[in-house]
């Protein structure tokens, strides 16, 4: 797999580690995929703190993509850059659920999971939009995009997100995003860095861009619950919160709702 589709193993690590450790995400499959596949990841990307870090954000798409869920049951589900992630199985209620990323990743993918009648794998390049086609259309869509906006540049997110509204008229959004601030930083200190990534972008306008897309943005989304950060062992609850959870994290990262106008 290329540098792109490697950033996977990052999320995959710290879902696995917080799963194991039984605290903010129960993820039997990323442990098992894991212990499998487990990627040799330098200090950076092995470190504790941002395996909390991935294991909180993964539960707060599950608990948004459940309540949108209950929201709007008939709504399909698309997963963009899925990774090996297993947000399919620790969320109920769907009828149709699409996971999707690059061909190499969706290979992988099929060696631990099953399509059927609800599930479906497609091979998909975020950066392009020929892709979407191959969905059907339904009467709305919750977007999920986790940890793959900083690959793409403004004009491939605004081609994408154009694409996924004319395609299902109605779509609710959830992804997360670095600011402009955050993908300069990134140059020096990155995780992603460890696995050959040496470019990403950033957003700090999130309402120019549901303009550019014609959608509405709901507003900003907590990342780290306080309720999630509780979880940790007492001596590691302040640093969490300091380095993870304060107004220095949001000034490198943010997660951003938006909705069809």
């Amino acid at each position: 797999m290329n540098e792109v589709n490697r950033t996977l193993y990052i999320p995959l690590y710290g879902k696995a580690l917080v799963s194991k450790k039984g605290i903010i995400l129960h993820d039997p499959k990323a442990e098992r995929i894991w212990e499998k596949e487990g990627f040799p990841l330098k200090a950076k990307s092995r470190s504790k703190w941002l395996a909390y870090y991935m294991g909180m954000r993964a539960a707060v798409f599950d608990h948004w993509t459940q309540k949108m869920l209950r929201k709007y049951p008939d709504a399909a589900v698309v997963h963009i850059g899925c990774g090996l992630d297993s947000r399919c199985e620790r969320v109920r209620g769907y009828s149709r659920w699409y996971d999707a990323d690059f061909p190499a990743v969706i290979s992988e993918r099929r060696k631990y999971y099953v399509e059927s009648d609800a599930y479906h794998m497609i091979e998909a390049d975020a950066r392009a939009t020929d892709w979407i086609a191959r969905l059907p259309k339904t009467d709305g869509a919750i977007i999920v995009m986790e940890g793959i906006s900083m690959y793409l540049d403004l004009l491939a997110l605004v081609g994408l997100l154009i694409g996924l509204k004319e395609q299902f008229g109605e779509i609710y959004l959830l992804m997360d995003c670095y600011t402009e601030l955050g993908a300069k930083a990134s140059r020096i200190k990155n995780p992603v860095k460890d696995v050959g990534v040496t470019r990403v972008w950033g957003l700090d306008h999130p309402r120019y861009l549901a303009e550019q897309c014609g959608i509405s943005y709901v507003g900003e989304r907590e990342m780290t619950p306080a309720k999630l950060i509780d979880q940790l062992e007492d001596p590691e609850q302040k640093f969490f919160r300091t380095m993870f959870g304060g107004k220095m994290a949001g000034k490198l990262y943010r997660l951003y709702e938006y909705k069809s106008e």
